[in-house]
């Protein structure tokens, strides 16, 4: 039987010396010396880069929607890419799922059954039932949406200013961990709330996007975490496109954050 997800995230971090998770967020809109705008030369962009980096990075997250795009054809490029990484590192799959009875359950079965990843992010908007699917089996995680980066975050999840949602939710999360495989998805560019958000989930690691291209702070970000709490450090564009975009300029972008975070570690 495989350890709780929490366990087997923290197992990864020291054997590979990384808190880093690579999104491999191939933009068609936006080339590189490794790839044009359609989709074979991006399949064998992300072929390349996870193959220079596996050895480098914790894991890496597949953001459905820059596969979706493609339709059935980018479905199966996910299908590929997720096998294509293997057990060489953790795989989040960014989808940002929470739906009720059987949409939660199918949907927990396309993300771990199907495509065999590690952890999925989810919505908590529609309560516990829609996410029991995703935490049903231990040894597979979810990324509860609490803070995120985006502009918009404060639209709803700073309500009401007394005991804001985003409170709430890392609150209830911690009460959700019973398995070991429940983490949050906490935003860098919100670096004054880590520290509460930490004190309402001692117990929960932190993914945390909007490092880089959306400003967080790197720095503040990982005090959040701890040995048994780590926060795993999500960087895309920051890391993909990095200098000229070559393979060399990625593997050492990658090298880059793998240094700054074991400095501040």
């Amino acid at each position: 039987m495989l350890d709780s997800f929490n366990a087997r995230l923290r197992t990864a971090v020291t054997r590979k010396h990384s808190q880093l998770c690579l999104g491999l967020d191939l933009d068609p809109e936006r080339t590189s010396s490794l790839h044009g705008n359609d989709l074979p030369s991006l399949q064998a962009a992300a072929r390349l880069i996870v193959d220079a980096t596996c050895h480098l990075v914790w894991g890496y997250k597949l953001n459905f929607a820059f596969f979706e795009r493609f339709g059935s054809a980018g479905y199966a490029w996910l299908e590929q890419l997720a096998a294509h990484i293997g057990d060489r590192a953790m795989i989040i799959g960014d989808a940002k799922r929470g739906d009720i009875g059987n949409s939660a359950r199918n949907y927990a079965r396309a993300v771990f059954g199907h495509l065999n990843l590690d952890a999925v992010t989810v919505n908590p908007y529609m309560g516990s039932d829609a996410l029991e699917p995703f935490i049903a089996d231990p040894a597979r995680g979810a990324f509860i949406l609490c803070l995120t980066s985006n502009p918009g975050s404060g639209d709803f999840q700073r309500y009401p200013p007394e005991r804001p949602l985003y409170l709430e939710v890392a609150a209830w999360a911690e009460r959700l961990n019973g398995a070991g495989n429940v983490g949050l998805v906490t935003g860098a560019t919100h670096p004054g709330d880590l520290a509460g958000i930490r004190r309402a989930a001692p117990s929960l690691p932190f993914l945390a996007p909007g490092i880089g291209a959306q400003g967080g702070s790197l720095e503040q970000a990982l005090a959040a975490g701890a040995h048994e709490t780590p926060t795993i450090i999500s960087v895309s564009r920051g890391l993909l496109y990095a200098g000229e975009g070559t393979l060399d300029d990625i593997v050492a972008a990658v090298g880059d954050y793998n240094r700054q975070i074991s400095d501040l570690a």
